[in-house]
């Protein structure tokens, strides 16, 4: 179990200024302060949980507050109806969140952007409808009271101060498993889903399964953080319990502060949700639906001037700030030399296939630079159509070990089909695809991470790479395939970030890289994967001569350490 390094100046600075909204309401012993203390570690707490699967995951959930309905109610029926204390009925409820999440995701995860969205909100409304209907168990309409029995067993007190600790408890729990999902392969898997899906998948990521998974996470944390809330309002009913503003609220507090970012959420809460609240008291009766005209303010600022979020613009200038501290990160950018080339035969000429029996327009031509070992990938009469045309017709290939194979052929005729059918991405209409695995034995996966683990790594003719993160973080992913560990995957990068030419640019952006950078980026992440065939889609295509050579020789490096490669290109030098 991983905490944050208190030693270091970011983590420090962090628990400090977290520290914060303890220290003011005790400081100023106004009641007020301390209601809207423990409504900021709330709300807070519920924007953390949504980022889960809204801004890591990239799934907009309209519809989160179902999770604080189901939670809260399953806890105060257990209270009022088997007189359990709301600490038990609070982890029921979490259990049945996390089940409800688990049936809700299944189907909803996989639609992507309004549809996912428009989902979650029917979802919502249909709960809040059920909990109107059954009077008998929830009080209908009408609410359900719970039990004001004093004391910590019943989470029920009369210093304001007991709530605001629990709450804050629940706000360092919830962004301490925020943190933790960042850093770990799980987040990184997160982040590959929302940013890229197909190259997610490219790397070995079960993109449904993760994204269920975040939704599993993310309700359980909702729903125990609801249970508190409902507890320390003492009254519940369905209007409030499933509601979209609610969920429209938590989802913009994320949004306001930064989505995908640990701390946003608390950013954003604590910027909006006091100004709203203080609003309203100053005006009073006058000041109905002003926290939404507060809300709205902020949120059109924030999309104007800082469309990814206050983290997103003013979080590097702080953590610079905070990095010149004694002890704090030194970013050292060191000129790293290419590797040398290892020594190959020089390259032939392109095989002649004429006496081939290709049907398809698109031909192969091999480079037998290195003796050819076992056939390692094999596609027998590959047939694919779209609407009537045929893509691929009768398309049959064998890639053996140590060898370097051509994919040639004019522009439209079917080699990126062909790579898709190798690849996972298109299941053939006819013919199979079959890949060596290492004990000998054949595999014949059926999706893009099926054929990733079976030892297939892919490139892409338009560049793919996860522009959010950096390329040391890129290239880890690949090598998340075959590791839990942070440490050992930034080990497998740079290791292969040299065999690319990449070693001097690992804390660079990804979306900061030329062209060439960007191509060379997405062979190192195959590479990382540990592929034993690996298939590059016109990875010279846009290339100034320069960065050709040295792509070429980086091809050359690949099949020398035992790698068998696929190439589709146009640039005949490659041959």
């Amino acid at each position: 179990m991983r905490f944050p390094n208190l030693t270091q100046p970011r983590a420090y600075v962090g628990a400090l200024a977290l520290l914060a909204i303890l220290a003011v309401p005790f400081a100023l012993g106004s009641p007020f302060v301390y209601h809207l203390a423990v409504q900021v570690c709330v709300f807070a707490a519920l924007a953390t949980a949504w980022n889960i699967v809204g801004g890591f995951a990239g799934q907009l959930s309209l519809g989160h507050a179902v999770f604080y309905g189901i939670g809260s109610y399953t806890a105060s029926l257990l209270i009022v109806g088997m007189g359990l204390s709301p600490w038990v009925g609070m982890f029921a409820g979490a259990a049945v969140s996390m089940l409800a999440a688990l049936v809700i995701a299944y189907p909803t995860m996989r639609l992507r952007g309004p549809f996912f969205a428009l989902a979650t909100i029917a979802v919502l409304e249909v709960c809040r409808l059920l909990a109107i209907h059954f009077e008998g168990v929830t009080g209908g309409s009408a609410g359900l009271n719970v039990p004001l029995n004093i004391g910590l067993k019943w989470m029920i007190f009369r210093d304001k101060s007991a709530y605001l600790l629990i709450a804050f408890g629940f706000l360092a729990l919830t962004l301490w498993a925020s943190w933790l999902i960042r850093h770990a392969r799980f987040g990184f898997y997160l982040i590959a889903v929302r940013e890229r899906e197909d190259a997610a998948r490219a790397v070995g990521v079960n993109a449904v399964r993760v994204k269920i998974g975040a939704a599993v996470i993310s309700a359980a944390l909702t729903s125990l953080v609801g249970t508190f809330h409902a507890m320390y309002l003492t009254f519940l009913e369905p209007s409030a319990a499933f509601s979209l503003e609610l969920s429209i609220q938590i989802a913009m507090f994320a949004l306001i502060g930064g989505l995908g970012t640990v701390a946003g959420p608390l950013l954003g809460t604590v910027v909006v949700l006091p100004a709203a609240e203080l609003s309203r008291g100053w005006l009073g009766a006058l000041g109905s639906g002003t926290h939404g005209f507060v809300y709205g303010v902020v949120l059109v600022l924030v999309v104007l001037f800082f469309p990814r979020g206050l983290v997103g613009h003013l979080g590097p200038r702080v953590l610079r700030l905070i990095d010149r501290l004694p002890g704090g990160r030194r970013h050292a950018v060191v000129a790293v030399r290419p590797p040398p080339a290892a020594p190959v035969d020089s390259p032939a000429r392109p095989v002649d296939t004429s006496a081939r029996p290709v049907d398809s327009p698109a031909a192969t031509a091999t480079l037998p630079a290195a003796p050819q070992g076992e056939p390692l990938l094999i596609a027998q009469g590959l047939h694919k159509n779209f609407f009537g045309l045929k893509a691929t017709d009768n398309v049959s290939l064998t890639l053996h070990e140590g060898e370097i194979l051509g994919v040639i052929g004019p522009n439209g005729a079917g080699k990126t089909t062909v790579f898709n059918l190798l690849s996972g991405f298109l299941r053939p209409d006819q013919g199979t695809v079959k890949m060596r695995r290492p004990d000998g034995g054949w595999a014949t996966p059926t999706t893009p991470e099926g054929f990733a683990h079976a030892g297939v790594g892919r490139t892409f003719q338009i560049v793919q790479p996860f522009a959010g993160l950096t390329v040391l973080e890129n290239i880890m992913l690949g090598a998340f395939m075959h590791t839990r560990s942070s440490t050992d995957a930034e080990a497998v990068a740079r290791e292969v970030a040299r065999t690319c030419d990449l070693a001097n640019l690992l804390d660079a952006p990804a979306r900061g890289l030329t062209v060439g950078g960007m191509k060379r980026l997405e062979v190192a992440r195959a590479l990382a994967t540990r592929p034993r065939a690996l298939l590059l889609d016109e990875v010279l295509a846009g290339l100034n001569p320069t960065d050709v050579a040295r792509a070429i020789e980086m091809v050359r490096r690949i099949r020398a350490s035992g790698v068998a490669v696929l190439m589709i290109e146009h640039l005949m030098q490659a041959t």
